[in-house]
Formats: structure tokens, C-alpha cells, sequence
């Protein structure tokens, strides 16, 4: 791999593995950042996947944060909202990936790996794991979607400690607070992950992305409006073919083999 390339994928059996590889520490530059979208938006027109796992290399930090050495030239910059929502796109492209997400928390996640961390459906940290947001004490707050995708996590009152603290947390208090869903030891997130993985890649694509979009559009709704959104998209899904493939399997007692369509 050559050092331009620091984001991969490789797919098997409808799970893409995605790898940043951004030694030592996989801060997430510019670079990162635009490959990362890159990556996110090939795995999104990729038709043979159905799920995607996020790891990176190595097993000291999962991501360190953000690249602090190209903050000063943010300082300086008349256009620094532009960047920072450049930044907002990429996230947003990995949280609207119609398909379902797992990461891998397998160290030192902060700032803005925890950031990226929260965009993703399926949160996964090996026991040594730490987590945490802390550029309160470089002055700043998170500006990569923390204050936002946290508190719908976890909830406004732990939300806000974490960030006024700076503090990282473990990974099994990450677990307690429901940042994370599980912990494993050290070297084993992986492997839960492909094991979780291959579960949701056996169903139907047109199941899953619905459901992924029945939860997160449906949380910024009323429950009236959300359960209408439901309804809406329960009854597309009735017109796919994998239901009548689900639905002809059950009653014949079969396995069902479903096309994603």
C-alpha cells in the first residue's frame, strides 16, 4: 500500500472491512478525511455489500483525534466554516450510509475518533479502550458533530460531563452509558464484529435500510409523525421481492435467499 493510501476496503460475503491506516496514531487529517468520504461513497454504490466494518491498524489508538498540527492554519482562515463542514460531510456520509455500520474502538479513541466513532450504527471497544472528547482543554469544544451525536447517545446531562471535563472514559463505562455495545478483550473487536456482521449481512438489504431509517429519521420526529414514517416505509417494503422471498420461505419451511431487491 503506498502512503497516499491511507483508507482501504476489501469485501467478503456482502461485509466490507474498511482500514485506516494512518500511523502512529491514525490522527484523522485532511487526507484521512477525504479518503475516508471516498471510501464511504464507493461502499454506498457497491451493490454486492450489505454491511461495513471500520477498523484501523495497529491497536494503541483507535483514532487520536484530529491533526493539530493543521489547526493554526484553520486560525487564520476567513473560510474556516467551509472546512469545518467539509469535515460535516464526510460524517454525514458515513452516518446516511444506507446500509448498516460497525466500528471497532480498539484504543485511544478521542476528539474526533470518537466523532467519527459516532456516526456509525454499531459501536464495538476492546477492554483497553479509552473514549473521550477532550479539546476543552485546548480551549476549543467539538466541532465535528460531538456536541450533537453524543447527547442523542448517551443524553445531554453525561454528554456535557464528558466534554466540560476533557476526561476519556473506559470502554466498560462506555458500555454502562450506552456509548459503545459491547467490550472484548484486546484483539477480539474484530472478530465480534465480523461475527455481528455476518448475522445482518444474511437479511435483506431493503429490510435493513429501512430500519436504519425508520430509527434515525423517526428520532427527530414526534412518535405520531414517526410512527407514519413507519407505516410509509413498512408498506414499501412490502412491495421488494425479498418479502415475498421471506415471507414464501417461512411458510414452506425453507431458507430464504434474498437479492436485495
Amino acid at each position: 500500500m503506498n502512503m497516499a493510501e491511507l483508507v482501504t476496503y476489501s469485501k467478503e460475503n456482502g461485509i466490507a472491512h474498511i482500514i485506516i491506516d494512518n500511523p502512529p496514531l491514525n490522527v484523522m487529517g485532511s487526507a484521512v478525511q477525504q479518503q475516508i468520504k471516498k471510501v464511504f461513497e464507493q461502499v454506498q454504490q457497491d451493490e454486492e455489500v450489505v454491511c461495513a466494518i471500520l477498523t484501523t491498524a495497529g491497536n494503541k489508538a483507535f483514532m487520536a483525534g484530529a491533526d493539530i498540527k493543521e489547526f493554526p492554519q484553520l486560525m487564520d482562515n476567513p473560510n474556516m466554516k467551509e472546512e469545518v463542514m467539509e469535515i460535516h460531510g464526510m460524517l454525514h456520509t458515513v452516518d446516511q450510509l444506507p446500509k448498516p455500520t460497525i466500528v471497532v474502538l480498539d484504543g485511544l479513541t478521542l476528539g474526533g475518533g470518537c466523532e467519527l466513532a459516532l456516526a456509525f450504527d454499531i459501536r464495538i471497544a476492546e477492554a483497553h479502550a479509552f473514549i473521550g472528547l477532550p479539546e476543552v482543554k485546548l480551549g476549543l469544544f467539538p466541532g465535528g458533530g460531538g456536541t450533537q451525536r453524543l447527547s442523542r447517545v448517551v443524553g445531554a446531562a453525561k454528554a456535557k460531563e464528558m466534554m466540560y471535563t476533557g476526561e476519556p472514559i473506559a470502554a466498560s463505562d462506555a458500555e454502562k452509558i450506552g456509548l459503545v455495545n459491547h467490550v472484548t478483550p484486546q484483539g477480539e473487536g474484530l472478530n465480534l464484529a465480523m461475527k455481528l456482521a455476518g448475522q445482518i449481512a444474511n437479511q435483506s438489504l431493503q429490510s435493513l435500510f429501512r430500519i436504519k431509517q425508520a430509527v434515525d429519521e423517526g428520532l427527530e420526529k414526534n412518535l405520531q409523525d414517526g410512527i407514519d414514517l413507519e407505516a410509509t416505509l413498512f408498506t414499501d417494503v412490502f412491495q421488494t421481492e425479498d418479502v415475498r422471498e421471506g415471507v414464501d420461505a417461512f411458510i414452506n419451511k425453507s431458507k430464504p435467499v434474498f437479492k436485495h431487491k
